[in-house]
């Protein structure tokens, strides 16, 4: 990708404010400007005990799962702060963002999806068809979809959910984005998590809601995508995942306009 293939776009990124860093210098890379817009806030979990009580038996389980960066980094946190990592526990993950994270906190042999990035790649990969009898944790925020645990208890696995983090809607005014659109120059929206976007939906407000629906928005998945639709966004684009997904679906999607 050139330097130039976002030359003069102002690009909104909606990642949880701290996470934006790498997507934004990718845009910048690719000759746009990143304008940031956090649309979801994470926070420490309202009730740690659950998952304090769950990190003093981590030795019983044969699995971890972790389904987010997010579940990555309050975990591990809270886990280093009282023992270690028991040698023979693997550990599992969803996307290219949490791998990584796993990674750099000094996990080499991740089990992760290579293509699919959700719950749905992770349950096709062999080492989690073959579960029965084994006792997995699954490290994620409160809520949250189910499919991942009740696909693998169906499997014959026993599992326990540890939620180590919330979700919440930042307050944000939404004039900064409004000004750009009278100046023509609010150029796309990049989302990825359909909580994200469902916030950015109600912070926007009625004032700011043409916004979104009349700027092109980017998401690395289909289900992000088909509740943008439903949302009645004008254009959507679904990228291939990751950051680099992203930018290099906006990159082509603004070469034919």
């Amino acid at each position: 990708m050139n330097s130039s293939a976002l030359a003069r776009r102002h690009v909104v990124v909606t990642r949880p404010a701290g996470q934006s860093a790498r997507l934004s210098a990718l845009i910048r890379a690719a000759g746009g400007e990143p304008v940031l817009y956090p649309a979801l806030e994470i926070l420490d979990a309202a009730d740690v005990q659950p998952v304090l009580e769950l990190i003093g038996r981590l030795d019983a389980f044969d699995l971890a799962i972790f389904v987010s960066a997010n579940a990555v980094d309050k975990a591990l946190a809270l886990v280093r702060a009282r023992r270690d990592w028991p040698p023979r526990l693997r550990v599992a993950t969803v996307g290219r963002g949490s791998e990584r994270e796993l990674q750099r906190c000094g996990f080499s042999a991740v089990i992760a999806p290579a293509a699919r990035f959700d719950s749905e790649g992770l349950l096709d990969l062999p080492e989690l068809k073959q579960v029965e009898g084994k006792r997995v944790v699954i490290f994620r925020g409160a809520g949250g979809r189910e499919l991942l645990g009740a696909t693998l208890a169906a499997r014959g696995a026993a599992v326990e959910y540890a939620e180590c983090y919330r979700r919440g809607r930042p307050q944000a005014d939404p004039a900064p984005l409004l000004a750009l659109r009278a100046r023509r120059a609010l150029d796309a929206f990049t989302v990825t998590s359909s909580e994200g976007l469902a916030n950015l939906n109600a912070m926007l407000g009625e004032t700011g809601r043409p916004c979104l629906h009349e700027t092109p928005l980017f998401a690395p998945h289909a289900r992000i995508a088909a509740a943008a639709r439903a949302l009645d966004v004008q254009t959507v684009v679904q990228t291939e995942p990751g950051d680099e997904g992203l930018v290099e679906g906006m990159a082509a999607f603004f070469a034919k306009v």
